[in-house]
């Protein structure tokens, strides 16, 4: 077995406005987020604070207007985010288009437009996008008049995963360790990497007190893990700068990266150590079903030609053969006065925030 190259991460979160971050420049790899959806009616009185025009547009009427304004308060987030990734630091959006009437005119708001618009004024690259079906909870797969034409709607049932990237590629020293153990499967690489995701599903959070369910959003653990282990290796740091319930981090823990979470109500911190002690269970679970899907593969392939380095099963390709999965086997809240610092590194918090840090050890499977 190769050296192991994980031992522990780090994983931090406070309250706070993410047009602000406390973080220093170019010190995330990745970005995986969900931010609250412009011109959809449960945000509605979030945006009206953060942007007022946004509210002044809607009792006006002007739907148009109203959204632009809701963007722009996300525009401030957006250029916090090119500070403080890296070069080739790569940013992950999962957004959906919102429909509405307004002012007795029914339109679509095509979100996932206005956000790859914004990120290209900043200069990002935008990578292929994800399209993933997140089903109508309604029986009902129409809107409008029904089954008479012409006026009946499609429903908006997928979402858009939005990949951006900061210049260049990442380089990374012939060999990297970190790299090549963070490797995945070369059938789970033809999986995730396709553009249209039928095989994960929205969740509703499991959240006390309806205020916070109301302003959780569905946002499935299986979206932020895929996502991190396609576009970070280990050793990265990954950002959600709208942090909600936490699934983002969850998934980093799970996965062997370190993270960074802001979230605008501190209200959803103190529901997060619950949701740490299930991380040992979890990565036992996901790790185990990834090994287990990946040997029924070997079974169902007889001319595999590489042997793993750290396995009992052969791989398709030599990049999966120093591949290693760690287990998450504690998970410690280790608050210790400090955030990370807009002037640079770890350092005391510069401002007074609530703030929560959690260091998770790993074992080699």
């Amino acid at each position: 077995m190769s050296d192991c190259s994980l031992s522990e991460t780090t994983h931090r979160v406070h309250a706070g406005d993410a047009r602000d971050l406390t973080l220093p420049d170019e010190s995330v790899e990745l970005v995986v987020t969900s931010p609250p959806y412009p011109m959809v009616e449960m945000w509605d009185d979030l945006f009206a604070d953060l942007e007022p025009a946004a509210g002044d547009a809607l009792d006006a009427g002007d739907g148009e207007a109203a959204f632009d304004a809701m963007h722009e308060a996300l525009d401030a987030v957006w250029a916090e985010l090119e500070r403080v990734l890296v070069p080739g630091g790569i940013a992950c959006i999962n957004v959906g288009d919102a429909t509405r009437k307004v002012d007795g005119r029914f339109r679509v708001y095509p979100n996932h437009a206005r956000v790859t618009e914004a990120f290209e004024g900043l200069g990002f690259d935008p990578l292929p996008d994800v399209l993933w079906h997140k089903p109508a909870n309604s029986a009902a797969k129409f809107m409008g008049s029904g089954m008479v034409p012409p006026n009946a709607y499609v429903t908006l049932e997928h979402e858009y995963v939005l990949i951006f990237r900061k210049g260049d590629r990442r380089s990374f020293e012939p060999g990297s360790p970190r790299r090549y153990e963070s490797a995945f499967f070369w059938e789970e690489r033809n999986r995730w990497f396709t553009d249209v995701w039928t095989d994960i599903r929205g969740r509703v959070q499991d959240l006390a007190g309806e205020d916070l369910r109301d302003r959780a959003a569905a946002f499935p653990f299986e979206l932020p893990y895929r996502l991190i282990n396609m576009y970070s290796v280990y050793g990265d740091r990954v950002l959600d700068p709208f942090w909600g319930t936490g699934t983002t981090t969850l998934a980093a823990m799970v996965a062997g990266r370190d993270s960074v979470g802001c979230e605008l109500d501190g209200e959803f911190l103190t529901h997060f150590d619950d949701r740490t002690e299930t991380v040992p269970d979890l990565s036992d679970r996901v790790v185990e079903q990834r090994l287990a899907d990946h040997r029924t593969f070997v079974a169902d392939h007889d001319d595999l030609a590489y042997d793993a380095a750290n396995y009992d099963f052969a791989v398709r390709t030599k990049q999966e053969q120093d591949m290693q999965f760690y287990r998450a086997v504690d998970v410690t809240r280790t608050d210790d006065g400090s955030v990370p610092s807009a002037a640079g590194g770890d350092g005391p918090a510069t401002r007074d925030e609530p703030h929560c840090v959690y260091c998770v050890d790993y074992d080699p499977v």
